[in-house]
């Protein structure tokens, strides 16, 4: 194998190449994680007959510059595919490679850059798809600590510290609390001046529009623990190419990493499986995949639909609760006050008489008021063992603007769940005002959340509840997620 390292339009490029004459399909990744940490990477894909290419993006690491946050990719991208392309080593046929920011580099380039530089296939891991679409729910309501600890580690800076808001944390617990959130560049102590940007923008969705017209394949591969597991969802279900390939498993951002012995893959060997044959065309048109099935060791097409299910849902306490930010239910614990006032309401079902197969969209139904015209609704979706173990099963939250006391009924989607419950566990809905750390607090005053200098208490009343659940009836049949990838 043949490896070097060159500038590509002035970015640091790392190349490794096969043995043998070539030409090679080439693959590229482009990151602001320091592309020497793909070299290992790089190996493996050369090892199966690929050229491969990692790039550190525009001012991090060593390529010169400003780093941008998600500006300029397609532009740099662009430059490099071209570059590649008029390479002796190369054949003509690119896959465009990442995870994460990596991801939206990938599709950056599939799918905004000039035509004659579009890549021929796509793999977009956990795809952080944009400012908007990672620092905000759907409903609008702000990630804060995802988006504090990637600014804190990697914003403004030509390279990381990844453990950056955990120190600031240890040095002040109460980081988080203070306002406005526009002010955490100062107590950081780091200038960070595209934080402002990171809560400017608000349009969500531009990537996954622009995907529906894509003209290439798409492997799109993320985690039910995931916080872009909807958009990576959403992105292959959208997607406008000749085959839309889905991956997903019982994860968090680091894929199998965190993977249970009955869901690990080797991503390696499927991408590369999966690209050659992109790249030959022998991929049936259309959309599949595979979706794990945590709790067990089945894996199930992507397509697999299971029915409604509307559990009973009894009130244990706190029809009437208080939402207050200045000591809000936090994301971070499942343990529930069983005394003193209480701030949230909390409703359960009886035990499930048989094990349950989850799979599918889930959704809290509330009709409910607050005495403050604006609010944030949060519901919390855990499942109770019979010993008494919590497992966080989903999440959803929304922001709510109706005038004081007025009765509103609406829902809370919980996103996507794909879980076996054993017989005997419990449902436990957690009805809240907040989320936090993992999502900023609503003053309640009317003030944006990020600028707001001012916290005041919500009372709240939860007149009815309802959880709608997709469950299989049946128990379902299984498949073999490599043959769903590469059909």
């Amino acid at each position: 194998m043949t490896s070097y390292t060159t500038t590509v339009h002035g970015l640091a490029t790392d190349v490794r190449l096969p043995d043998g004459a070539g030409p090679f399909p080439a693959v590229l990744v482009r990151t602001p994680y320091d592309r020497r940490r793909h070299r290992a990477e790089l190996r493996g894909w050369t090892r199966r007959g690929f050229a491969a290419l990692a790039q550190d993006v525009r001012g991090r690491h060593a390529s010169p510059g400003r780093w941008r946050p998600y500006d300029g990719e397609a532009a740099d991208g662009a430059a490099t595919a071209r570059w590649i392309r008029r390479r002796s080593w190369s054949d003509g046929r690119l896959v465009a490679s990442g995870a994460s920011y990596a991801a939206h580099c990938a599709l950056a380039l599939a799918l905004e850059a000039p035509e004659d530089a579009r890549p021929d296939a796509v793999i977009a891991a956990v795809p952080a798809l944009g400012i908007a679409d990672t620092a905000r729910e759907p409903s609008g309501v702000e990630r804060l600590l995802t988006r504090a600890g990637w600014w804190a580690a990697h914003g403004d800076r030509p390279d990381s510290e990844e453990s950056a808001l955990a120190k600031a944390l240890a040095a002040d617990p109460a980081l988080l609390t203070h306002v406005p959130l526009l002010d955490l560049p100062r107590r950081l102590g780091r200038d960070l001046p595209s934080w402002p940007d990171v809560w400017a923008r608000r349009e969500r969705g531009r990537l996954i529009v622009l995907g529906a017209r894509a003209a290439v394949p798409l492997l799109a591969v993320g985690g039910h623990r995931d916080h872009f597991a909807e958009d990576t969802a959403d992105l292959w279900h959208r997607w406008g190419g000749p085959s839309a390939r889905l991956l997903m498993g019982p994860w968090g951002h680091a894929l199998t990493a965190d993977a249970d012995p009955a869901h690990r893959v080797d991503l390696g060997d499927l991408y590369a499986r999966w690209a050659h044959a992109a790249l030959a065309g022998r991929l049936a048109a259309g959309r599949s995949g595979a979706v794990a099935l945590g709790g067990s060791p089945l894996w199930l097409t992507a397509d697999t639909q299971g029915g409604p299910y509307a559990p009973a849902l009894r009130l244990l306490h706190g029809a009437a609760f208080t939402a207050d930010p200045e000591h809000p239910v936090r994301s971070d614990e499942l343990t529930v006050p069983a005394t003193g006032t209480p701030d949230r309401c909390l409703l359960v079902t009886p035990p499930l008489p048989r094990p349950l197969d989850l799979l599918g969209p889930a959704e809290a139904r509330l009709r409910a008021t607050a005495d403050t015209p604006g609010a944030d609704w949060a519901a919390r979706l855990v499942a109770v063992t019979p010993d008494g173990h919590a497992e966080r099963l989903a999440v959803g939250i929304v922001r709510r603007h109706e005038p004081p006391g007025h009765m509103a009924e609406f829902g809370v989607p919980l996103g996507r769940i794909a879980r076996r419950l054993r017989a005997g566990t419990r449902l436990r809905l957690e009805v809240a005002g907040h989320h936090f750390p993992a999502h900023a607090r609503n003053p309640h005053t009317g003030e944006d959340p990020v600028t707001a200098t001012r916290l005041t208490a919500s009372a709240r009343e939860v007149h009815h509840a309802g959880l709608r659940l997709t469950a299989l009836a049946t128990r379902p049949q299984p498949t073999d997620p490599t043959e769903e990838i590469l059909r």
